[in-house]
């Protein structure tokens, strides 16, 4: 079952009974709403002005439901995900903590080889060539230490959005401001996949900034980046003014966990898709496996 996002961009009181999640926003004359507590994945608090009890942040998290705050600028900064995400936590924690160099530099070239063509993908989507990406893809060796995951960047971000000078900066001009937005949003499903599945998101496979509390959340995620950057896409090809986050922009990118992705060669939404990537990765780590399992962009 695809799980809801909810996003909550105005002031609110959020609680909880009967296992529901119950809103009462302080308009007048507005009745409360009620929402299954097991129907919820995320929840975006953007509002300054939103109270939560506890009691419904302890449901949320037994639910292995991630609750995302958001900052002034309404960017999401932060994440409540559960301690114990699985069963069997301990027992991975090990495995995942014992993956030796060698395994770890080939599920980076695995990782690399799937993001670069995905990212080839969409971009003949568009109208371009991509032989170079597909040979790129092709070389990518183990760790990927010729770092063609870069040049296959560069040569993305000249061409994917019709946009003279564009460049992917984090505080750069938009529509950075609508991949920053969709990224964080990708960030939050792979952080509840990896902790359901029993894995910790600090140590990485490839990713090992000690600043970094989400190391291996940002490896798995890149083949799903180009998701994002479809939705972007879209937005830039789609919208008039796209310079200021607006509900209606915000609304375009909440989509991004419910997305359909090709993996393993069905159809299924992106946050169904993630929970297989990271078990996979588990997989890879117990030695059952050496492959990851990516979605194909389609």
């Amino acid at each position: 079952m695809i799980k809801r996002t909810l996003f909550f961009e105005n002031p609110a009181y959020l609680s909880t009974k009967d296992e529901q999640l119950i809103i009462n926003q302080p308009k007048e004359g507005t009745a409360p709403k009620t929402v299954p507590i097991e129907d919820i994945g995320f929840v975006v608090l953007e509002s300054s002005q939103i109270t939560i009890t506890n009691g419904l942040l302890e449901k949320l998290t037994t639910n292995n439901a991630v609750v995302v705050n958001c900052n002034a600028q309404h960017i999401p900064i932060g994440l409540l995900l559960p301690l114990e995400g699985h069963t069997e936590q301990n027992e991975r924690f090990r495995a995942q903590a014992k993956a030796s160099l060698p395994l770890k530099k080939n599920l980076w070239q695995q990782t690399v080889q799937s993001k670069i063509k995905n990212q080839a993908a969409l971009l003949r989507a568009v109208g371009y060539k991509t032989d170079n990406m597909l040979h790129w893809a092709g070389n990518v060796t183990s760790g990927d230490t010729r770092n063609l995951e870069a040049r296959a960047a560069a040569y993305y971000w000249q061409h994917i959005f019709d946009i003279p000078g564009f460049t992917r900066f984090r505080s750069g001009n938009s529509p950075n401001n609508l991949l920053n937005y969709g990224y964080a949003i990708l960030r939050a499903v792979c952080a509840r996949a990896l902790v359901s599945t029993g894995l910790h998101p600090s140590m990485g496979i490839h990713h090992a900034n000690k600043y970094n509390a989400y190391c291996l959340v940002d490896d798995m995620m890149e083949p799903y980046r180009p998701y994002v950057d479809q939705i972007v896409l879209y937005i830039v090809e789609n919208f008039d003014e796209y310079e200021e986050l607006t509900p209606a922009l915000k609304q375009e990118l909440l989509a991004v966990p419910g997305l359909d992705v090709v993996i393993d060669g069905k159809k299924s939404p992106l946050m169904n898709a993630m929970s297989r990537t990271t078990f996979s990765l588990y997989e890879c780590y117990g030695g059952n496996t050496r492959k990851l399992l990516y979605p194909v962009y389609d």
